[in-house]
């Protein structure tokens, strides 16, 4: 590494290097060269990812999508395309709908245009932590409020939080990592209370009972994140969209630091799976019925409370260090993601809904584990 002797750029690197940011981690490759694995013997379960919606059938549109697109245009008419796609799914207006490039841009967009420093951003922990350093970077001041035992919203906490200085409250539901979703009657509560801006991420909406969707013209304060990266299996395509009302659709647009976040390659790949939703809903079914399953083996396990879920992916928690029983399957090639202390409760992990198999591997290695 090249040693810096610039004095300006030594100061900006020293602040740069203070910032917090997200941890993606290793590589499925470099973990399987570490552990002396081949990388097909890793089992990643710590993403959240739509493992059932079928590659082939991926493979199949992504052909349709090359012969279709011109790449050497930029994405104009293909965004539009997407919009009224999304409108007619989901029967909201084509002027309600922002495009980015996966949630997480859209968090970054939304944090940069309506966080100042000195302004306090709203959240609640445990919950997707992405906000939390778009929020530190613009120089707000990060409040969150813990949840209550049974992982609900703790409202009067909330509530008392809010003043003229809580400028944007973001709200994950079904939360990300504990899997329930919120009361809904809570969130419009908050929706209604709150001075400034609501973002409500609905991620794992389409695994979930309910959405309000139905309702982001109902309040004037509202932005709602949707992704592909979940249900609709196109995780590494990095495609988005958030529901506002068109005042805050133009902000968003017109402000937008980035004339063209999305590929034309991947809005249409959007596109054409809203097309053929079908398959999208019946891989999502299946990840249902096999979420129930998992959870019940779960529960058999001695030393071990999984969580009910309305995501793709089950919390749950262990009476040995969760350290301990990260490392015991990773060592055996299984990869799930460590939280660590929720509540009263110490030893928590989480591990992606995946495929039968994988999730037989997974309650196989438990049951030597609590043995």
């Amino acid at each position: 590494m090249r040693i810096i002797s610039n004095s300006y750029i030594k100061t900006k690197l020293k602040r740069l290097q203070q910032i917090e940011s997200y941890t993606i981690g290793e590589s499925t490759e470099t973990l399987a060269r570490r552990l002396g694995l081949l990388p097909a013997e890793i089992v990643k379960l710590n993403f959240n990812e739509n493992l059932f919606l079928p590659k082939k059938n991926l493979a199949e549109i992504i052909k349709l999508v090359a012969d279709e697109c011109d790449l050497r245009i930029y994405p104009q008419e293909e965004q539009n395309k997407l919009k009224e796609s999304i409108s007619n799914q989901l029967k909201v207006p084509f002027d309600s709908i922002v495009v980015g490039n996966a949630s997480d841009e859209l968090i970054d967009r939304i944090s940069r245009l309506f966080l100042e420093k000195g302004e306090i951003a709203v959240s609640i922990t445990p919950t997707f932590p992405v906000f939390k350093y778009c929020a530190k970077r613009q120089g707000a001041n990060y409040l969150t409020i813990p949840l209550l035992d049974d992982f609900q919203l703790n409202i009067k906490q909330l509530l008392a939080s809010f003043s003229n200085k809580t400028s944007l409250l973001y709200l994950c539901s079904p939360n990300n990592p504990t899997g329930n979703q919120f009361n809904k009657t809570e969130i419009e509560t908050l929706i209604n209370k709150f001075p400034g801006i609501v973002m409500l991420d609905e991620a794992y909406a389409e695994y979930a009972e309910y959405s309000l969707v139905s309702k982001v013209n109902d309040f004037e304060n509202l932005i709602i994140l949707r992704t592909f990266s979940k249900a609709f299996g196109l995780a590494a395509l990095r495609l988005g969209y958030a529901l506002t009302n068109s005042t805050l659709t133009n902000i968003l647009t017109e402000k937008s630091p980035l004339p063209f976040p999305v590929s034309s390659f991947t809005l249409n790949m959007g596109q054409k799976l809203l097309e053929n939703f079908s398959i999208v809903s019946k891989s999502v079914e299946e990840l249902k019925m096999e979420r129930e399953k998992l959870i019940k083996k779960l529960n058999q396990i001695n030393g071990i409370k999984a969580f009910n879920s309305q995501a793709n992916f089950v919390l749950f928690a262990a009476d040995k260090p969760y350290e301990l029983v990260y490392q015991a399957l990773l060592n055996k090639g299984l990869l799930i993601k460590k939280i660590g202390k929720i509540s009263h409760l110490d030893n928590c992990l989480r591990t992606t809904v995946g495929l039968p198999w994988m999730n037989e591997k997974l309650i196989e290695t438990l049951k030597k584990i609590f043995r």
